[in-house]
């Protein structure tokens, strides 16, 4: 093995900052690295009775956990965050940029707002929170949450969709930037959890529109970040899309 690379992580012992861990995927993912055996840090930024709900759940498995807020389109509240986490833990090995926004917003009434609104939290964030992070890594990952529609994009969406097109350049420039000790790649979903409030026939046209006739789940998102941490070990830059052949299967 060669100066500077890095082996097959094991997260036992290890800790790891999950943005948007207190609910949806960012709250699985928390849980699957916490059962790992990984000190889990929860970041939430209005959620906090659900974050402590989590940190409960997280130390009932016998491993360490806090929760931080920060509204991660601010560079001080991130900044802050990040820095209470590195001392109560003395250093963080892993980062994963969950934590998102997603609204519609139709092109004939999408205001300016609605662009800073998304390109903040989901663009803004991931960058603020790999900077700080990054600051108290010696050796580590980071694995950041784009889509599968960057490549393909549908309509209404605009301001979501350039934000998680420009989470998949983050982190094409930060796996330049922080190689070799830091591996930097992203998971790109389709559809694994659905918002809230699609009717039937949505939720029917999603499912038929993949390859595999199905919708995917947390559990889907959660395997592909364990691999990319446990198993990606010569994979940095990489966008892992985790579609069920959602990409593919208009052409």
């Amino acid at each position: 093995m060669t100066e500077g690379t890095l082996c097959a992580m094991n997260l036992s012992g290890k800790t790891a900052l999950v943005t948007g861990a207190a609910k949806r995927v960012g709250r699985e993912i928390a849980m699957a690295l916490a059962r790992r055996g990984a000190n889990v840090v929860v970041h939430y930024n209005t959620s906090a009775a659900d974050a402590r709900r989590v940190v409960a759940q997280i130390e009932a498995l016998g491993v360490e956990a806090m929760a931080v807020r920060a509204d991660q389109s601010k560079a001080r509240e991130v900044r802050d965050a990040v820095q209470k986490a590195a001392k109560a833990f003395g250093g963080i090995d892993v980062l994963v940029n969950c934590a998102a926004v997603y609204q519609k917003t139709p092109w004939t009434t999408v205001t300016e707002q609605d662009w800073d609104f998304h390109l903040n939290a989901n663009l803004k964030g991931p960058f603020l929170f790999a900077r700080e992070v990054s600051r108290h890594m010696r050796r580590g990952k980071i694995v950041n949450f784009a889509d599968w529609a960057v490549w393909r994009p549908y309509r209404h969406y605009v301001p979501y969709l350039v934000s998680k097109a420009g989470v998949v350049c983050l982190t094409k420039a930060l796996a330049k930037e922080l190689a070799p000790h830091i591996q930097v790649n992203a998971v790109a979903p389709g559809p694994v959890l659905l918002p809230p409030d699609f009717s039937e026939a949505e939720k029917r046209a999603v499912r038929n529109a993949t390859l595999v006739k199905r919708l995917g789940s947390p559990a889907d998102a959660v395997g592909a970040v364990l691999f990319l941490l446990e198993n990606g070990d010569f994979m940095t830059g990489h966008v892992l899309v985790v579609d069920g052949g959602r990409l593919l299967a208009g052409e």
